[in-house]
């Protein structure tokens, strides 16, 4: 059963985003492209990218930080790449796949791998996730179609961390000072933003 409040919570998630969206698009594509770059290299440096590491990364939206820098500095440094694929719009499930050359558009007008092969995400050693909003605390406010948190929801029944390590990528003006976290929400380890990563 729905708390009374639910109702007022998921019309302040559904402000939330529709702001979000308008500081994504006010972002110009210079921006963009220096902002991308500027995300690739504190993730390398912080030394996340590994040969045979498995990391996920997304294919972004046009107002996102774009993730092909990242994907050309993860293949520079010998890692399995690996994007998400949807199994089920219905169930909203998904998993993830690795890169092979070969690809499709969902029906969200997202590129993912086309075949067979996928992983759960609980194979991976990083997921770097997109997201609208963020806070202090890790709370992290997606798209609304639940994917992540259905894929990652092994996470809440564990006492001690073990990964995978699960890292949005943002704009700084993409923080609040506090989210509602939801039960089914799993919470980052840490985010990246052009000004460098925080670990929570």
């Amino acid at each position: 059963m729905n708390s009374p409040a639910e109702p007022d919570r998921q019309r302040e998630r559904a402000n939330i985003r529709r702001a979000m969206r308008q500081i994504r698009g006010s972002i110009s594509a210079a921006q963009r492209r220096q902002f991308s770059e500027d995300i690739a290299r504190h993730i390398g440096a912080a030394r996340l990218l590994r040969p045979h590491s498995r990391i996920a990364l997304f294919a972004s939206l046009h107002d996102e930080p774009d993730t092909a820098p990242l994907l050309r500095l993860a293949a520079a440094h010998g890692a399995d790449i690996f994007l998400p694929r949807i199994d089920s719009i219905r169930a909203s499930r998904m998993s993830f796949a690795p890169i092979n050359g070969q690809w499709r558009v969902n029906r969200y007008g997202i590129v993912e791998p086309a075949g067979t092969l996928r992983a759960p995400a609980r194979f991976m050693n990083v997921i770097f996730m997109p997201l609208l909003a963020f806070d202090g605390q890790g709370t992290r406010l997606g798209m609304g179609g639940g994917y992540y948190d259905r894929a990652l929801a092994f996470r809440r029944q564990r006492r001690h961390w073990a990964g995978p390590a699960l890292i949005g990528i943002a704009y700084e003006a993409q923080q609040l000072p506090r989210l509602h976290a939801q039960l089914h929400d799993v919470r980052l380890d840490g985010i990246v933003t052009p000004r460098g990563i925080r670990w929570f």
